[in-house]
This record gives C-alpha cells, structure tokens and sequence, in this order.
C-alpha cells in the first residue's frame, strides 16, 4: 500500500490529523518511506552524538513544494515505531527553504504534538513549546542539512493556523484535477 494516499483526516477546527513515523526520536538512523517498494528504508545515519531531537515523518495525502509529503515533527511521550500512524496536533510550522546544487526549494517543517500525551498536553500551540525549544529544532535541521551537503535556512516560525492552511494547500497538491499529472520522485 502507498502510504502517502492514505487521508491524513485533517480537522482544521480541532486543529488535529494523521501522521506517519519515519524516524524514531533519538534515532541516529534516517529512515525514509519508499512508495515504489511499499516499505522504509535506511536513508543515512547521523554522527554519533548526533540524534533526531524528535519523531519525524510526514502527512500522508499531501503533496508540498519539494516534490514530496509536508514533513512533520511530533512531539510525544515515548519515540513512536517507523511507519506507525499517529493522531497529532498541529501546533504550528518552522517555513525554511532547503539548497542541493544551486537549487532552492521551500522545504517546511510542521511541528505537532501526540493527540494523547502525558508531558505535553499543555502545549495547543508553539508559544506553549518556548521560543528555545522551537529555534533548537531549527537549527537541528540547518546542522542536519550541512552534514548532508545542502544548506537549510529558517524563514520564520508561524502558528497553527498557517501550518493548517499548508496542509490544506498539499493535500490539493496531491489531488490534482484529472487532467494534470503530477510528477514525483524519492
């Protein structure tokens, strides 16, 4: 089954959908989903030291600027299992662009939180996370691209109803009327 179609059951009001886990929190290992094979796959590994500050996948059903779903961070109690499906809230977006090879693209960043967490349950927005905590998961992301030889750039920190209206947008990026064709790579 391609993962990626599956509905991502967004509820703008609830600000709530689905998410899918590619790589645990605290995972040196990148894990990436591949639609053609219908599994994960190791993608790359981080140095040691180094560890995804928390669990990363993607909204399934959407379609963002770089050719692929929106990416989303997930806080959570415990790191979630690589290819688990959780019910999130969407807390708000970190909109970065990402450059490989002269290229630039918008590469966003959603950050969420588990729908039934222990720890987090205040947060309903990113001010609830702490400027710190956001700005951190930024630069994680500018470190991570370096080591990988692209660069990663913060373009602004925006709240819950912009990362709605981004998912809102991808997912009519997914589903493109029928006489458009949707090329897409991984």
């Amino acid at each position: 089954m391609n993962l990626e179609v599956i509905d991502p059951n967004l509820r703008p009001g609830e600000a709530r959908c689905r998410v899918i886990i590619e790589t645990p929190k605290g995972s040196r290992s990148k894990y990436t989903y591949d639609p053609e094979l219908g599994i994960f796959e190791l993608a790359g590994v981080l140095p040691a030291g180094m560890g995804f500050p928390l669990d990363f996948g993607f909204v399934p059903g959407t379609l963002a600027e770089d050719g692929y779903p929106l990416d989303v961070l997930v806080i959570g109690d415990e790191p979630s299992a690589i290819g688990c499906v959780v019910e999130v809230r969407i807390l708000g977006v970190i909109k970065a662009v990402q450059t490989e090879k002269g290229d630039t693209v918008r590469n966003d960043r959603l950050i969420a939180r588990v729908e039934k967490p222990i720890t987090y349950g205040h947060a309903t927005d990113l001010a609830g996370l702490g400027d710190a905590f956001v700005e951190h998961l930024g630069q994680f992301f500018c470190n991570y691209n370096t080591l990988k030889g692209k660069g990663f750039r913060v373009l602004e920190v925006a709240g819950r109803d912009a990362a709605i209206d981004l998912i809102r947008q991808a997912i009519k990026a997914q589903r493109p009327s029928p006489n458009v064709s949707v090329m897409r790579g991984h």
